[in-house]
């Protein structure tokens, strides 16, 4: 890989054309997390029920990655720039919606039509990105770029709303969107270059209605009966959500152009990928959210100082992104990845000793840990899955890649989330929904008050135990499953420097 005399070397135009794609990059990943410091505004202000506020934060999760592949599939056929640029608009028309929205209904619309818009431009952003990097070496590390910025969003959301609402209201998280957009539009049409795939794939539109709906109708199910308790309709929604999952998985397996080629799945090393790009992403996810909650409603501490303390976990978790390459010549993939999740592991059992009174100090600690684990799962996710599958599969298993991470991450609040909910609804007073509405309520004893937070606590500490639980299983079943010559059977075309793309470019 690498360059040659024929081979063109990227210019200006490329190395700015690169600056303004992550604008939009960085957006869409800050914005699966920005949320999760604000939530207490955000409830304080809109006063959702236990599962709006959670449909709040992972319905954006959820459509962005219900929909990644089909949009790429759509930029192949209709253009990448152009369809770009549509996202980016609708992405800021959303953002605005949100930020002034009246009502928890309002505010979970605008956030799924903001996912909407996200899963525009992540895959139409790498391919264009592709044209930009002619020279395979360069094109690699500009991809590392892309996949640090990605990873740097997410881990950054949650300090940017912080600091947006020690100084400014709720809705302030959506609009800091509104410059980096607007000025992408104004440059990208001079830096970037129309792109289309050079065989664009038939859409299914009915496998994407059976996906957004099984996934949509199975986590409604899961949310109300840990909000509401049992009931006949939610269990017949969630047993239609399995089967319309089932419907859209055999329907997959019989078609010549597939929403998600779940064939690859035969792989061992392409599954493992898969789930490391799943559950860390569920992990942080949930325990962000529930800790952003603990830190400010529980301890009491002000918004930015919340923020402030999630810094050093955010700052190390790039930094791992940016450094993974370093690590996996030195000790190879498949110790790199068993590494992760030990490390995440480790990480999330530190929240164990944290209390209603005191556990800042176990906070930061967990959040650096951790956030080393998952740098690296971030970083080796896509490399370690396009590299298991055939030169003509990769770009089904980097968009596989990409959608587990989104998935995860919006699974993350459902599933974890929901369990934190039940245990507060079984071990808390019993007096309103959810842990804000009853703190909310007036004349509390100060033993009901402490009975509230401690079931909280509770609710987050078995959340942080069950991830880790699930991080320790996958780290040891990667030890014994995937092979120790992991890095030997690559294809040569994977080696250059960089992490390969996290998301297909068709």
């Amino acid at each position: 890989m690498n360059e040659t005399p024929d081979t063109p070397k990227p210019g200006p135009r490329a190395w700015l054309g690169l600056a303004v794609i992550l604008g939009p990059v960085l957006l869409v990943a800050m914005d699966g997390s920005v949320l999760f410091l604000a939530m207490p505004k955000v409830t304080e202000a809109l006063s959702p029920t236990a599962d709006q506020a959670l449909w709040t934060l992972d319905v954006y999760g959820f459509v962005v990655g219900s929909l990644l592949i089909t949009f790429g599939t759509i930029g192949d056929r209709y253009g990448r720039l152009r369809l770009l640029m549509i996202g980016v608009t609708l992405f800021g028309l959303a953002s605005l919606g949100a930020a002034f929205a009246s009502g928890p209904e309002a505010l979970i619309a605008f956030r799924a039509l903001m996912g909407l818009a996200g899963a525009t431009l992540l895959p139409s952003a790498l391919a264009v990105l592709g044209e930009l990097f002619v020279d395979p070496r360069r094109r690699a590390q500009a991809i590392g770029i892309f996949a640090a910025a990605f990873a740097a969003g997410f881990a950054i959301g949650p300090a940017v709303g912080g600091q947006l609402l020690s100084h400014f209201w709720w809705g302030s998280v959506f609009l800091v969107n509104l410059p980096v957009l607007v000025l992408f539009l104004l440059l990208a049409p001079l830096l970037l270059r129309e792109v289309r795939g050079a065989r664009a794939g038939r859409i299914d539109a009915l496998s994407v209605v059976l996906s957004v709906a099984g996934l949509l109708m199975s986590v409604y199910s899961l949310k109300h009966l840990a909000a509401e308790g049992l009931s006949a309709g939610t269990v017949i929604v969630g047993l239609a959500g399995v089967a319309v999952l089932v419907w859209f998985v055999r329907r997959q397996l019989g078609l010549e152009h597939p929403l998600i080629d779940f064939g690859l799945f035969r792989d061992r090393v392409f599954t493992v990928a898969i789930v490391t790009g799943l559950l860390p992403l569920a992990a942080w996810s949930a325990t962000a959210y529930l800790s952003g909650i603990y830190l400010q409603s529980v301890l009491g501490i002000s918004v930015l100082s919340a923020a402030l303390h999630a810094v050093p976990g955010a700052l190390l978790l790039t930094l791992t992104c940016v450094v993974t390459p370093m690590l996996v010549t030195r000790v190879g993939k498949r110790s790199a990845l068993v590494i992760c999740h030990f490390l995440i592991a480790a990480g999330l059992f530190l929240l164990q000793p944290i209390a209603s009174s005191a556990g800042v100090g176990w906070y930061v600690a967990s959040t650096v840990l951790a956030g080393v684990g998952y740098g690296i799962s971030f970083s080796l996710v896509a490399e370690t899955a396009v590299a298991a599958v055939p030169a003509e599969r990769a770009g089904s298993a980097a968009a596989i890649a990409e959608t587990s991470n989104e998935i995860g991450n919006a699974l993350g609040i459902a599933l974890l989330g929901s369990l934190s909910v039940l245990i507060f609804r079984l071990q808390g007073p019993d007096l309103a929904g959810t842990f804000g509405e009853t703190l909310d309520l007036p004349g509390l004893a100060p033993a009901v008050i402490d009975r509230t937070k401690d079931a909280f606590v509770t609710g987050l500490q078995a959340v942080a135990l069950v991830a880790a639980v699930l991080h320790l299983a996958l780290g040891l079943l990667t030890l014994r499953r995937v092979p120790k010559d992991l890095d030997a059977g690559e294809r040569a075309d994977t080696h250059g420097g960089g992490s390969v793309s996290p998301v297909g470019a068709g």
